[in-house]
């Protein structure tokens, strides 16, 4: 069985409301493909899914039941041929020694479990449709080079870099691709905010990255739209670092 996807696809970004989200979506839409955004808050996903001119649905990634009815819904629309599990959380911070136990838990809920449910349905989905499709998951460089109180986080990512490597060998007999990019730090609208060019913080992260600066989110959606493509037929399992070179240092 091959991998091979059809010319026009139709893509499923979770967590599409989000800056790298919305990014992803646009690349997706300019190379010629149909787009679903999926995200919690109906009310933002919507709006960005207005803007992109692309579909959209409200889904809670932690919940199996809607995840399951969404896919079930999308089957009667055409289906989904790519996956981009690129819904996840950054809102804890703690050292290994402060950070509360349910905390962790939380971001874990999310990134992996959240992750591997949605892999689990698309799986079911595509095994249905006959097989072939495409994963990619958005991973993180932290996942491989850890920062002092980005450890919930960062182990959260490796495990997506974990699970990305386990779905693709069992999932390959049936034609489907896996694989992550993972990003340094990226420019979202977020990020801008909280470091603004010039700024102190935004300059000394600089200073980590031999290219010379963070990425932006359009450096991040060609590398999606890569490997989720007939051009990476023969590629699945792997995590590709889009991050200036900063593991390098």
């Amino acid at each position: 069985m091959t991998s091979h996807i059809s010319p026009s696809r139709t893509a499923l970004i979770t967590g599409g409301a989000g800056g790298i989200g919305r990014g992803i979506a646009r690349a997706f839409i300019e190379a010629g493909h149909r787009v679903v955004l999926a995200d919690r808050d109906a009310e933002s996903v919507g709006a960005a899914a207005r803007e992109l001119g692309a579909a959209s649905i409200a889904l809670d990634i932690t919940d199996a039941g809607a995840v399951e009815a969404a896919f079930a819904e999308l089957a009667t629309d055409g289906g989904v041929d790519v996956l981009v599990n690129n819904a996840g959380i950054l809102s804890v911070h703690g050292s290994v020694t402060e950070l509360a136990p349910d905390s962790y838990r939380s971001i874990l809920e999310v990134n992996v479990v959240g992750t591997f449910i949605v892999t689990q349905a698309f799986a079911a989905h595509r095994i249905a449709a006959g097989g072939g499709g495409s994963i990619v998951n958005i991973s993180s460089i932290g996942g491989r080079q850890p920062t002092p109180g980005m450890g919930a986080y960062e182990s959260s990512k490796a495990a997506v870099d974990s699970v990305t490597r386990w779905a693709a060998i069992e999932l390959a007999t049936h034609g489907i691709r896996v694989n992550a990019v993972a990003p340094g730090p990226v420019l979202t609208p977020m990020l801008q905010a909280g470091m603004p060019e010039g700024s102190p913080a935004r300059e000394a992260w600089a200073r980590r990255i031999p290219l010379g600066d963070l990425a932006r989110v359009a450096d991040i959606a060609p590398a999606v739209v890569f490997l989720a493509g007939d051009g990476a037929a023969h590629i699945t399992g792997v995590s590709l670092a889009v991050d200036g070179g900063q593991l390098l240092t």
